[in-house]
């Protein structure tokens, strides 16, 4: 009897073995799926501050007719949300209060306007664009802007205010004299969330952009007498493929300079471009020798980010099946993100390169 339900316990084990062995094809699970499939182009962006060249909107007009043809109901950008900003603030022990700065505005000025905190203003916005009109007037965008300023979510604030007329562009309805200036400030700032996101979704009637971004994955713990030797090792690793990604800077930089946007936005998000960087930078990573694995860790915490990224986008078009979305992102995150929503039900990852057209000279 004994050895009988050991053969039997053997046999379980042998089936049961098989079965963690195969693997099962998500890949086919929505062939059959009832209703329209969501089309999902990320576009791959140069961060317009940190370049030199004229990005203004005249000169990224070109971009802008492109991306408008392909006419996306939902754009995100790679900004952190007001709540996740609030919650980075809320644990200061967990993310170091400096590196947060780089990445969060603070809402202080709206929050004496509006007298909402960001929690609050969060719970307005999503009230007001709730019973939003068909037709609304001057004076509700006006108070729309308030609300997302106080949000701490200056992109959509710009989207609301550029569907005013000119005329309609002066305090009120929450707006004060220092907001209207850091509205003003926005028209200009040679930021990709501001010049291309709001610009585009303030001409396609939009009434928002979606910021997904999320530093909560990447925050590395690494022991204070170790910093010095992870920067080192990191940056040892990025020097080691500088030959190979020096054209590449080269290209970008001529093209920016010289005013070409769209051929600078083609050459940004081809696939051998792409391959190139992020074998030069996470691909050397991988391959840093460190005691300590910096490289591995590195990469770790930039594929959490990604992760969590295309999780905000995939929650950004969930209750509307069928949606066209548009990520604009730092084109490092391009073939992360391409291989991530791909790998979603019911979604179709769309060519940048059919929409924006033949490459032309941008070599």
């Amino acid at each position: 009897m004994q050895q009988r339900w050991l053969a039997l316990a053997l046999a379980t084990g042998l089936a049961w073995s098989g079965l963690a062995r195969a693997q099962v094809d998500l890949s086919v699970l929505d062939d059959d799926m009832a209703g329209p499939r969501a089309q999902v182009m990320v576009l791959g962006t140069v961060h317009l501050g940190q370049m030199d060249g004229e990005f203004g909107p005249q000169a990224m007009e070109p971009l802008l007719a492109k991306l408008a043809a392909f006419a996306p109901d939902i754009i995100t950008i790679e900004d952190i949300s007001g709540e996740g900003c609030d919650l980075l603030a809320r644990h200061p022990t967990v993310y170091d209060p400096e590196s947060i700065g780089r990445f969060c505005s603070s809402p202080d000025k709206a929050r004496a306007a509006t007298g909402l905190d960001v929690p609050a203003a969060i719970a307005e916005v999503g009230k007001t664009l709730g019973d939003w009109p068909s037709a609304p007037t001057p004076a509700q965008r006006r108070h729309l802007a308030a609300l997302f300023l106080a949000a701490n979510d200056a992109a959509s604030a710009l989207t609301q205010w550029l569907q005013l007329d000119e005329a309609q562009r002066h305090p009120g309805d929450g707006l004060d004299d220092a907001l209207v200036a850091q509205l003003r400030e926005l028209e200009t700032q040679e930021n990709e969330s501001y010049q291309i996101a709001a610009r585009l979704a303030a001409r396609l009637g939009l009434q928002r952009v979606h910021p997904v971004d999320d530093h909560t994955g990447d925050a590395i713990q690494v022991a204070d007498d170790e910093i010095e030797a992870f920067g080192k090792a990191i940056r040892a690793a990025w020097d080691s493929a500088a030959e190979q990604k020096q054209p590449l800077r080269k290209r970008e930089a001529e093209l920016a300079e010289a005013g070409e946007i769209l051929a600078l936005y083609r050459y940004l998000n081809r696939p051998d471009v792409r391959a190139i960087q992020a074998d030069g930078d996470f691909g050397a990573a991988l391959r840093e020798t460190s005691p300590r694995h910096y490289g591995q860790r590195y990469v770790a915490g930039w594929e959490t980010r990604n992760l969590r990224m295309v999780a905000n986008i995939r929650a950004a078009f969930r209750d509307q099946p069928g949606a066209r979305v548009l990520s604009i992102v730092g084109a490092s995150h391009k073939p992360w993100f391409d291989s991530l929503l791909g790998q979603m039900q019911g979604v179709d990852i769309v060519d940048v390169a059919k929409v924006l057209g033949a490459a032309g000279q941008d070599r």
